[in-house]
């Protein structure tokens, strides 16, 4: 694969011209970028996947629901409908996609929407009266022009060390981080030292008008079905199979390994829409455990207690309540 991906580095040079181009005529105004005079703020990211979006997005609706009418736009990715729709938290995720689904049944009094075209999304939740609008995966999508973007980038996998797409995984050149006001590296050790922090930061190369933040995975101490909840631990004498279609299973892995966990694993692509065989070759399991996302594609074919989600959420190493703070002067305009 590696020697595939070298030999793919001529779309690589061909592809990051053709991106870095594109924002060059978006930058300069040639092509048409709507903004918004209400709060508009994008979560995204450079790389292809697996940066914690979907953390970094519950984190927000946490932090802003209880004060704001919130929604979140997603296009839905791999979802069978097209155009715009907003969630009720009882549709397939193949109808919605797997992570709005997972954000509508989380939190429940948020608007979740998707709809490919961000700007007929953002009018229809507008109607339905929304105060603040978060775009999910966004950052690349510059007919929208959001007043605030978050850019995420995981700490084993830092934008500057990746190269373009085919050969590395970036979706733009690195000079698209500019866009960004705030830059938060996730899924780093939670025993980064400041040392360690100083020197991602120098590598980043930040102006001045950006502030760089640290978090890291949080994983609960509980796993939930349907039926029930029970203690993570409860596992250790168990043997379950671990099922994931996310973009980097290998942090979840680590962590249960670390724990001491006696498992088996079963690997999907990301956003992979399990087929009839699959399903049935699964439903075969006595005990399985898998992502948050996963399990919103999984949960109506499994039998009571029989399949479990481990809950995630994104923690700062520092200045949280600096990143709040950043969040809550930009929706009131100051």
């Amino acid at each position: 694969m590696k020697i595939l991906r070298k030999m793919l580095i001529p779309f690589a040079l061909l592809y990051g011209f053709i991106t870095w181009s594109r924002n060059l005529l978006y930058n300069a105004k040639i092509l048409d970028s709507r903004s918004y005079d209400f709060p508009v703020i994008c979560v995204g990211n450079l790389n292809a996947g697996g940066t914690g979006k979907s953390p970094m997005i519950e984190f927000l609706l946490k932090f802003l629901l209880p004060n704001y009418k919130v929604a979140t736009l997603s296009r839905g990715y791999r979802r069978s409908t097209s155009g715009y729709k907003l969630l009720s938290g009882e549709e397939p995720a193949t109808e919605v996609g797997d992570e709005p689904l997972q954000f509508k049944r989380k939190f429940n009094k948020a608007m979740i929407a998707v709809d490919a075209n961000r700007q007929n999304g953002i009018s229809n939740l507008r109607k339905q009266n929304a105060e603040i609008i978060l775009l999910d995966d966004a950052f690349q999508h510059r007919k929208v022009k959001a007043g605030l973007n978050i850019l995420l980038t995981a700490y084993n996998d830092l934008y500057v060390d990746d190269v373009m797409l085919p050969t590395g995984n970036l979706r733009e050149p690195t000079v698209g981080a500019e866009r960004a006001k705030i830059i938060v590296v996730t899924k780093c050790p939670r025993k980064l030292t400041h040392r360690e922090m100083d020197a991602i930061r120098t590598k980043l190369r930040l102006h001045n008008y950006q502030q760089l933040y640290f978090s890291f995975i949080d994983y609960s101490e509980e796993i939930n079905s349907e039926e029930a909840s029970i203690e993570l631990d409860d596992l250790k004498d168990k043997c379950f199979t671990l099922v994931t279609g996310i973009a980097n299973p290998k942090p979840l892995v680590n962590y249960l390994k670390t724990k001491g966990f006696n498992f088996k694993h079963r690997i999907f692509k990301d956003h992979h829409n399990f087929t009839d065989k699959e399903i049935t070759e699964l439903t075969k399991e006595a005990l399985i455990l898998t992502t948050e996302k996963d399990y919103v594609r999984l949960y109506t074919y499994f039998k009571p207690r029989q399949l479990y989600y481990l809950p995630v959420k994104t923690a700062f190493l520092n200045n949280e309540a600096e990143f709040k703070a950043e969040i809550i002067k930009f929706v009131k305009g100051q």
